[in-house]
């Protein structure tokens, strides 16, 4: 269907989303398969830098500036790597622009039509070909985010907010054709056949 799709990849922190995306870059090297692999907040140099501004467990944005870092970041990955590679190689993405507004959005109560021209105005018409949304039982997940080593400021909020983004994501999602959503109560195994094997019917 598609030669080099966009594949996003969707969910709340401790979902299981970075554990499935290196299960799919080894697929692609296995079948060489030219593709570029992304996060975000992050990706080129400049949003990278952002990245350690937004996630630094001392910084303490207003959400608004939060969102509009998260928009800066984007818009330098878009400008620098995407559009290079749109249609010419496989582009993952670890978050993408739902995550924007299951977060800033669904989450903090921020405005839905500015977060929307925002990303409309930065993607033209750039459109993700599938998306998988990893969902998980709350409780579990900050038991998950609890056992990190290492933890940056989205890692330290309430149980609440978790739940709300997560129910976010699903509202957004859950009729998109193009989706596939990822429970995280079967084992990685299961889910790692599934997103491979939608992958794989899609070239």
């Amino acid at each position: 269907m598609y030669k080099y799709p966009l594949i996003i990849f969707e969910g709340v922190e401790g979902s299981g989303k970075t554990t499935q995306i290196k299960n799919v870059k080894s697929y692609l090297r296995r079948n060489r398969i030219k593709f570029i692999s992304l996060r975000e907040p992050g990706g080129s140099k400049l949003a990278e830098k952002i990245r350690k501004l937004i996630l630094n467990t001392k910084s303490n944005f207003h959400p608004f500036t939060d969102l509009l870092l998260y928009i800066a970041a984007r818009n330098e990955n878009v400008n620098s790597i995407i559009k290079k590679h749109y249609k010419k190689r496989v582009i993952l993405i670890d978050r993408f622009i739902y995550s924007t507004l299951a977060y800033q959005h669904y989450g903090m109560d921020l405005n839905l039509n500015i977060i929307n021209k925002l990303n409309n105005f930065i993607l033209g018409n750039i459109k993700p070909d599938l998306i998988f949304l990893h969902t998980a039982n709350i409780l579990e997940l900050k038991k998950r985010i609890q056992k990190r080593k290492e933890k940056n400021r989205y890692d330290k909020f309430d149980i609440k907010f978790y739940d709300k983004v997560q129910k976010g994501y699903i509202k957004m999602l859950k009729r998109k054709k193009n989706v596939t959503i990822i429970d995280t109560k079967k084992t990685i195994r299961q889910n790692k056949f599934e997103i491979l094997k939608k992958i794989n019917k899609i070239f």
